[in-house]
């Protein structure tokens, strides 16, 4: 190879990113073990390390650029919302962040922030010194975002659009506000209670004190106050409480009056974020976290409604039922759709319909198995989200339906022939499986041994003539 094609390597490998370098230097050197096309990996090899030696010997450490943006966003941190996830009053996206950064960067302050960059370059990664500078930081940050987003005519306008687009600028002001006052976060997260398990009298009066920060009671910064206390919940419906202790009253036209009204519409957009993931977790067959977002769900919904006096017409009570209604709506057609899939499975088949070889899906097995334990955990939560009748009455017929099939199935294996004796096994091991959801592990044992004493007759009949 010539030698420029040897530079043009070299330069090639010196702009790959530092990992890549390394996943390269890992397959070339496999590649030599194996004695596979040794001259080109012992070529690259020998650039790649020329490479990496040079950048460990000569270059300066990087720019601690990323460390700059993170301690001027680690406040936000409590606020943040990922990308695709509704967001409400007290709360920013996470993704507003970087092109907020880029236009501090170009646009807003990007003298004070080359100067923090070089200071922070200097500052040992444990200095005290820290903490300051990033409060320098944020306190210029929020300057010049104030001034851009203050009153101002077209110039403005345009000066807004190269931040971002209209969801970032959205967050602008809001970031903002909570850089302005992050002394003020601190001090509240430092006053409150680092776990709130039963949100009673005596825990209200102490957030309510903690919140008696009067930079925090403003309508643009009380929100984020109240979302730092949910974090804080174990039950973050719990927040109306609040609302309903400043109100001094359960009747929503009071409560709506006060600025912590806000609270209840926080607790209402957060259920009907439960409740989509719920509906996405349904629709895409996950049920991990299923019964703990019902559990939320449930309190939620039922908190809401006894300890709040909400009118049917009204926009709280409006869109209560409308949660109520699309979480009805999603269980409901879920449920509907397990007896059928259990049947399928059960289904004592006459035997020349089974074609040989024959087998059950496993996969399918655990899935149904899965949806069966979804009915059993619906019927603890069915009143309060409006499916009461559908989960009794198909948990009612699921418990009948296994049982008989089970016992038909146990008794199928006695006479099975030979060539559908794997399949039949398969049914019975299914039935089991499902019976043990439904009935407990002590049922479950019993059908497994008299499963296994079919079985075994079965062939002790077949020796012994």
């Amino acid at each position: 190879m010539s030698q420029t094609s040897i530079e043009r390597l070299r330069e090639y490998l010196a702009q790959l990113p530092p990992q890549a370098q390394a996943l390269l230097m890992r397959e070339f050197e496999r590649a030599l073990e194996r004695g596979q096309d040794t001259a080109v990996a012992t070529l690259v090899l020998d650039q790649l390390r020329k490479v990496v030696r040079k950048t460990e010997a000569d270059e300066a450490p990087p720019p601690r650029t990323d460390d700059l943006s993170r301690l001027l966003f680690q406040v936000l941190e409590p606020f943040l919302v990922e990308a695709g996830a509704p967001i409400r009053v007290g709360q920013v996206r996470r993704s507003s962040l970087a092109p907020i950064w880029q236009w501090l960067s170009r646009d807003g302050a990007p003298d004070k922030l080359n100067e923090f960059e070089a200071a922070l370059a200097r500052m040992p990664a444990d200095s005290g010194q820290v903490e300051a500078l990033a409060s320098n930081l944020q306190a210029v940050a929020a300057e010049a975002i104030f001034e851009l987003t203050g009153p101002g005519g077209g110039d403005k306008s345009r000066a807004l659009a190269r931040v971002g687009p209209p969801n970032v600028i959205e967050d602008l002001y809001s970031i903002g506000a909570v850089l302005a006052v992050r002394e003020a976060v601190a001090t509240l997260n430092e006053k409150l209670p680092r776990a709130l398990r039963a949100f009673g009298d005596a825990q209200i009066v102490s957030v309510t004190s903690a919140l008696n920060i009067p930079v925090l009671q403003t309508p643009q910064m009380l929100p984020f106050a109240l979302s730092i206390v949910m974090q804080r919940m174990t039950a973050p419906w719990q927040i109306i409480r609040l609302a309903i202790k400043i109100a001094a009253s359960d009747d929503e036209i009071r409560v709506a009056a006060t600025p912590y009204g806000v609270a209840v519409t926080i607790a209402l957009h957060d259920l009907s974020c439960v409740a989509a993931i719920l509906r996405m977790d349904i629709k895409r067959s996950r049920f991990e976290n299923v019964a703990g977002n019902l559990k939320t769900l449930h309190d939620g919904v039922r908190g809401l409604r006894t300890e709040l006096d909400l009118r049917n017409d009204s926009a709280w009570g409006k869109q209560l039922t409308s949660i109520r209604a699309n979480i009805s709506n999603a269980l409901q057609s879920e449920i509907d759709s397990v007896p059928g899939r259990v049947r399928r499975i059960l289904r004592q088949r006459a035997e020349k319909d089974i074609p040989p070889g024959a087998r059950i899906d496993s996969t399918e097995v655990e899935e149904t198995v899965a949806l069966i334990d979804f009915v059993a955990t619906c019927r603890n939560y069915a009143s309060e989200l409006a499916i009461n009748e559908v989960t009794l009455r198909t948990y009612s017929d699921l418990q009948q339906y296994v049982e008989r099939s089970t016992e038909q199935l146990v008794q199928s294996l006695r006479g099975a022939d030979h060539k559908v004796r794997t399949y039949r096994q398969q049914q019975v091991q299914a039935a089991i499986r499902f019976c043990q959801v439904l009935f407990g592990d002590d049922y479950a044992s019993l059908m497994s041994r008299a499963a296994e004493n079919a079985a075994t007759g079965e062939r002790k009949s077949s020796r012994a003539s």
